[in-house]
């Protein structure tokens, strides 16, 4: 499956989240201020160049299991995730 992350809205409802385009020591607080932002239910499709596996383990630390995590695409240079908020 392959998603455009420079779109502001994929026809599938799906917010990109491009973290190739934000500086990498704003990377975490922009990506946990997306996640903030979503209404259960949404999903925030993220898109880097590598796997964040420190990344999601702060996420699972934080939000205790409600964002559930789901890769695209997991390929050298490019790393798809949807990340799904669910209800409290």
């Amino acid at each position: 499956m392959s998603h455009d992350c420079s779109l502001p809205k994929g026809p599938d409802g799906i917010y990109p989240f491009d973290a190739r385009g934000v500086a990498k020591r704003f990377r975490h607080a922009a990506i946990f201020g997306a996640i903030d932002a979503l209404y259960p239910g949404e999903i925030m499709r993220f898109c880097n160049d590598h796997d964040p596996l420190p990344l999601l383990a702060q996420i699972d630390q934080r939000y205790q299991g409600r964002v559930k995590v789901a890769y695209v695409a997991r390929e050298p240079g490019q790393v798809v995730i949807d990340f799904l908020l669910s209800a409290a």
